[in-house]
Formats: structure tokens, C-alpha cells, sequence
């Protein structure tokens, strides 16, 4: 099984997960696409710097001009710049909770604060260009944020302005890192314990602990320490990636190496590197064959009286809102009445929502909720070139072996439409190029 190992002996942040993305061989052009996709004012400056002696890769994403900083240096230069502006609305800085994406660009080009709520990231995430279920993933690691922050100041998500992370450095950082986690094509993330770093901090709402409130709420269950370094390590953002892309929390897996790379954070220590090390390869563990199992909510309610055209429009919208799968069957109701039951499948944090949104946008006037354990096998995505472009293959591993594999029907369905060829002829071109590639001594049978 493929695996890639996050060691975060200098906790974590989204630049330096997006660095070691790149550092692992993910191409800088899908970032560069993801940002044009999202349709946001940003843009990615990529360089090579030098943490302790290591070489890294260092990820900015610049806004009017400005790069990110870390949170006490950006409120110091907020605070100074509204002392020398003599600003009359200063007492409304808002702190922006990346631990190298600390601020809201916006605020400091604009002189206010735009502040984001979950519906219109989502509506953002949703229109981008890329795969549904990088959307799906890049929505899930806000919604997890946003959980967190809601619980954090007691109140309801949905009310929660994202006024912390939701600038827009920070949709483009979630966006890339489910961009890129499965243009890495691994089937599994790990994670070692994270040094989250130590101390108090200054912020827009006064002192702080580190960690930060939200950042040890995203850390349940995770293993954490403190370490030598007595500042924020592990950000609310890196937090919540490593909360929704990590699998399971150990000590380096036995492994066969394949890449290693760094990404690197803002800050440069004196004798410590400020790093994210990422390790790429093939686990020799043949014992570990399934994903871990995970609780879901099936939500069920049965609609007697809706048209078809209406529906579809449902089963679409719940798809948009962050359901993992959702399905119709025919039924047959008392008085003989002919039905459809509505299934929806989705993360518990999702439940109420989708729920909400099924009495918005259906008949019914009951949902039925329950839970249950699901066991997937280990999945990723590897591409491959046709003749009319690129097209994504959805693998399944079993006992360290593909045992099924599959066409991206968006990627094929946009080839057709663009280059006016038959459906099944682009999927079949793309599972006989996969075979090939895979097993080129067929060529020779």
C-alpha cells in the first residue's frame, strides 16, 4: 500500500503541508490552476530556502501584494500601521488564525476586514474547476474548522464569519492541500505526533494559550507535545488538514522510501529546522489491508408527492453541501402509495445540515437518522494521458494489490463534450491506456 508520512517534529501549517506537496513531486502548475479555478485575487510566489541546513520548499501565497505572516508579527504591524493612519475603527482588527497565513490581506490592503461565511466558501469551493471529490474534502477540512471555532466561542456553525480563516489565503491553502493531497496519489496519510510548541500569544482578542483553543480541539485524540520552541507550531489550518487527510497518528511505519520532501514555515529558528518533512513509498505492514473504520450518519425520509425534475435537484444539491454518497429507491408506502426513500450517507458534524436542507427542499415531513461503521478499502488516483487528455483512475487497493480501478466519469464527460466523441469511447481509451501502462508486457502477448 502507499502511504505518505507526515513528521511534524515543527508542528504543521498549510504553506508547509503545500511545500512538501511540492517538495513530493505534486506540480506547481495544478496550485497555479487550483488558485485560477477558485476565481480569488492570489497568487503563489514558490522558492527553495534553507531551514538549519535543510533544504525546503517555501509556499506564499501573496494578496495585494503582501505575504503572509505569523500571527503576533502581522497584529504588531496591524497596530502600527493603524497608529501612524491614527484609524478610527482600529479596535476591529481581526486576527487570521494561519500560523504563516495570520491575517486577512484583505484588511490590510482595503483598510476593513471581508470576512467569509461557510456558505459562500462553500459556494467558491463548488464552482471551482476541479474534482468533486477535492471539493468534497477542501469543504469537509472548513466545515471541521468551522466546528471547532462554533464550539470554541458556543455557537452555531453556520454563524461562525470565519473571521479567523476565512481570508482568502486560506480557502486557497484548504483548496490546494485536497487538490494536491490526491494528485499525490497515496492511499493513505499518516501522521507522527505533533509538536504544537508552547507559551502565549498575542492576538486581536487579547492573550492566548498556545495551543491555540481551536487548534487543541482540532487535536483530539491526536498524540501532541511541547517541545524546545515556545511559539505557535501546529495552526488552527494545520490543524484541521491533518484532522481530515490523516488516517491514524504513529511513529515512522516500516516503509519502503520512494520521495522525501520539506516544507518549509515562515519563521527560521536559530538550531531548529522549521520544516514539515513528508515521506512518500510502499508500506511494508501486509497486516494493515482496510482503512480504519469510520462513524457515518444515514439520513432516510420517505417523499410521496414530488416530481422527478425536483428530486434530482435535491440529490444534487446534497452532493454540493458535503454528503458523502446519496441514492433513490422505489418504494411502496400504506395505502399503496408509490414513493421514493431518500437515502443520504454523511459525517456526523453534517447531519443536522443536510437535514435542514431535505425539509427546505423536499415534501417530506420527516427524516430518519441513525449510525453506522463503514469500512472502505484504501483508495487514490493516478493518471493517465489519452489521446484527448488527461484522465484520472480511481484505484482501490486490496491486500496490497488493485483490485478495482475505474475512469473519473467528470474527467471523461468533459473530454466528450470538448472534443465530440462518445462517453464510452473516452472511458474505454482511458482503462486501455491504464492497462498498458500498468502491465505493458500485454502488448507483447
Amino acid at each position: 500500500m502507499r502511504i505518505a508520512y507526515l513528521e511534524c517534529f515543527s508542528g504543521i501549517s498549510g504553506d508547509m503541508f503545500l511545500g512538501a506537496l511540492l517538495d513530493c513531486g505534486v506540480s506547481a502548475e495544478l496550485f497555479t490552476r487550483t488558485v485560477e479555478a477558485l476565481g480569488v485575487e492570489a497568487k503563489l510566489e514558490i522558492s527553495r530556502v534553507q531551514r538549519s541546513g535543510i533544504s525546503a520548499v517555501k509556499l506564499d501565497v501573496v494578496i495585494a501584494g503582501e505575504k503572509e505572516l505569523p500571527r503576533e508579527e502581522f497584529l504588531e504591524k496591524n497596530e502600527h500601521h493603524h497608529r501612524e493612519h491614527d484609524h478610527e475603527h482600529s479596535d476591529h482588527i481581526h486576527e487570521h488564525s494561519h500560523h504563516d497565513h495570520q491575517h486577512d490581506h484583505e484588511h490590510s490592503a482595503q483598510g476593513h476586514s471581508h470576512h467569509r461565511g461557510l456558505k459562500e466558501i462553500r459556494q467558491i469551493i463548488n464552482k471551482a474547476a476541479i474534482s468533486e471529490s477535492a471539493k468534497q474534502r477542501a469543504i469537509r477540512i472548513f466545515e471541521t474548522l468551522g466546528a471547532a471555532e462554533a464550539k470554541i466561542h458556543n455557537t452555531d456553525i453556520e454563524k461562525i464569519h470565519f473571521h479567523e480563516v476565512g481570508a482568502i489565503d486560506a480557502i486557497v491553502d484548504i483548496t490546494c492541500a485536497a487538490v494536491g493531497s490526491e494528485a499525490l496519489g497515496v492511499d493513505e496519510i499518516i501522521c507522527s505526533p505533533l509538536n504544537v510548541g508552547g507559551g502565549m500569544v498575542k492576538c486581536a482578542h487579547g492573550t492566548i494559550p498556545i495551543p491555540a483553543p481551536a487548534t487543541l480541539e482540532l487535536l483530539k485524540n491526536a498524540p501532541i507535545y511541547s517541545g524546545e520552541i515556545q511559539k505557535e507550531l501546529v495552526t488552527p489550518t494545520g490543524a484541521a488538514i491533518v484532522n481530515v487527510l490523516a488516517r491514524r497518528f504513529t511513529s515512522f511505519p516500516k516503509m519502503k522510501t520512494e520521495k522525501i520532501g520539506y516544507g518549509a514555515g515562515t519563521r527560521d529558528f536559530k538550531d531548529f529546522p522549521n520544516v514539515l518533512r513528508m515521506t512518500v513509498g510502499e508500506s511494508s505492514d501486509e497486516n494493515k489491508v482496510l482503512a480504519p473504520e469510520e462513524t457515518i450518519t444515514i439520513l432516510e425520509a420517505n417523499v410521496d408527492d414530488m416530481t422527478p425534475q425536483v428530486f434530482g435537484y435535491v440529490m444534487d444539491r446534497v452532493l454540493q453541501e458535503g454528503a458523502l454518497d446519496v441514492f433513490a429507491t422505489p418504494v411502496q408506502m400504506k395505502k399503496n402509495r408509490l414513493a421514493m426513500l431518500l437515502t443520504v450517507l454523511c459525517y456526523p458534524e453534517d447531519a443536522q445540515r443536510l437535514t435542514q436542507l431535505i425539509f427546505a427542499e423536499t415534501t417530506t415531513i420527516g427524516v430518519r437518522t441513525r449510525q453506522e461503521q463503514r469500512t472502505r478499502l484504501a483508495r487514490r488516483h493516478l493518471s493517465v494521458t489519452t489521446k484527448w487528455g488527461e484522465v484520472r483512475m480511481k484505484l482501490a487497493n486490496l491486500n496490497g494489490s488493485i483490485s478495482n480501478y475505474a475512469p473519473e466519469y467528470e474527467d471523461c464527460r468533459l473530454i466528450a463534450e470538448q472534443q465530440r466523441v462518445p462517453l464510452k469511447t473516452v472511458m474505454q481509451e482511458a482503462m486501455k491506456v491504464y492497462l498498458e501502462r500498468e502491465t505493458p508486457e500485454r502488448n507483447n502477448g
